[in-house]
């Protein structure tokens, strides 16, 4: 017998009991169905990590202020400003490990364009910060070495302060005013979405360092030199543990500590921070698809028990087809056949499931999924797989049989 002739004969079989092989392949079909959309979950959290870490900017260090003594008291993070803008200079200038070192200082009011206005975060930086952080221009253009000399009257701003003060119009070249001083928007920064904490990072003005510390700021911050952080990109190929070390220790003769003596800022490592997450979103999309395999395995179950079932049944037949000159290959195909047929429609109807379901759950939840051939391939593939591990036995067994006691089976 042809493997043809045992499909034709399986699906006929299969027509015969319509009820009993539907509620059969039922396992199955939630089984695929939960994998494809458990995955498509996972897939979809994994690369909205993903694209943070891509907002941050790969690679990178953040330099805060760190905790200072006084009078034997050791005081919080950042009580005191103790990291300046020369300090990025020397990074950039001296720390062989780093691409971009770029000084920020943050601010914060209200922003009035025309008739609208804003409350917002503005930063004073400087031009390396938008290849530290790998921000790109929408439109318009970024901040320039020559806008810093003099303090230019200029501002990149954010997707969501352009929305608010001009609505789809463009900004560039319009004019914004922040603590009663005129900036002209010179660019539009491209869309990055919420950070990790849920912060719009769009809702942001970014202003050269030296206008932001000499007009918009005051004059306590004209005369000082402290900025809030530094970004530090660190070039490709480069061990970060490697490149913190150079940077702590060159801080370090810069401030003059002493050795034992506690660093007076703190370095985080975002890139760390970040894959961690990475990689508990990525064990967690395992874990998901694990949990749904087990409905797989229960279908398996499942179609073992139906086809022992079918093979007491069916005895006297598989007697008579042994009689006529069935080999034990033949019934063993038959009934092996019928159980990956099974497995394989339960596998494609649990497709149209999981892919529905995915959609849905991205839909009304407002959850980020994403869906994969291979993740599709696989859950088809298993369940193949399923049919042949769980029907083996069935049709091992139908194959054993001895014609005469099939014959005479009541």
């Amino acid at each position: 017998m042809n493997l043809f002739a045992s499909i034709r004969i399986a699906l006929r079989a299969l027509r015969v009991n319509k009820l009993r092989s539907c509620l059969t392949m039922l396992g199955i079909i939630i089984g695929v169905a939960a994998v494809i959309t458990m995955i498509a979950i996972g897939t979809g959290a994994q690369a909205r990590v993903e694209e943070q870490i891509k907002s941050l900017g790969s690679n990178l260090f953040i330099i805060l202020s760190g905790s200072v003594s006084s009078g034997g008291v050791r005081l919080g993070s950042g009580s005191r400003p103790t990291i300046t803008q020369d300090d990025a200079y020397a990074i950039q200038r001296e720390a062989p490990s780093v691409q971009a070192a770029a000084p920020a200082l943050r601010g914060g009011g209200q922003v009035v364009a025309g008739n609208s206005n804003w409350s917002t975060v503005f930063y004073g930086v400087s031009p390396e910060y938008f290849e530290a952080r790998q921000w790109n221009i929408a439109t318009g253009r970024a901040l320039e070495a020559t806008d810093m000399p003099g303090a230019a009257k200029v501002a990149v701003i954010g997707e969501t302060v352009a929305k608010n003060l001009f609505g789809e119009a463009d900004p560039v070249g319009r004019v914004v005013r922040i603590n009663k001083v005129p900036l002209v928007v010179v660019g539009l920064l491209e869309r990055k979405g919420q950070s990790l904490m849920g912060q719009d990072q769009d809702d942001v003005i970014l202003l050269p360092l030296s206008t932001a510390r000499n007009r918009v700021m005051g004059a306590a911050q004209s005369k000082r030199r402290t900025v809030g952080n530094i970004s530090v990109k660190v070039r490709e190929g480069v061990d970060m543990a490697e490149a913190e070390t150079e940077i702590r220790n060159l801080l370090r003769q810069r401030h003059r500590l002493q050795p034992g003596q506690a660093d007076d800022f703190y370095i985080r490592n975002l890139s760390e921070v970040l894959n961690a997450r990475e990689e508990s979103s990525r064990i967690m999309t395992l874990l998901l698809a694990a949990i749904a395999s087990v409905s797989l395995l229960v279908g398996g179950i499942g179609i073992m028990n139906i086809m022992l079932v079918s093979v007491t049944e069916r005895t006297r037949e598989i007697g008579l087809r042994m009689a006529v000159g069935a080999r034990a290959r033949d019934i063993l195909a038959q009934f092996l056949v019928e159980a990956i047929t099974l497995s394989l429609i339960g596998g494609l109807l649990g497709i149209f499931l999981g892919v529905g379901g995915s959609y849905a759950i991205g839909s009304f939840a407002e959850w980020r999924v994403e869906l994969s051939a291979q993740a599709i391939a696989l859950a088809v593939g298993f369940s193949g797989a399923i049919g042949i591990f769980f029907g083996f036995y069935p049709a091992r067994k139908a194959s054993r049989l001895l014609p005469i006691e099939a014959l005479r089976y009541e």
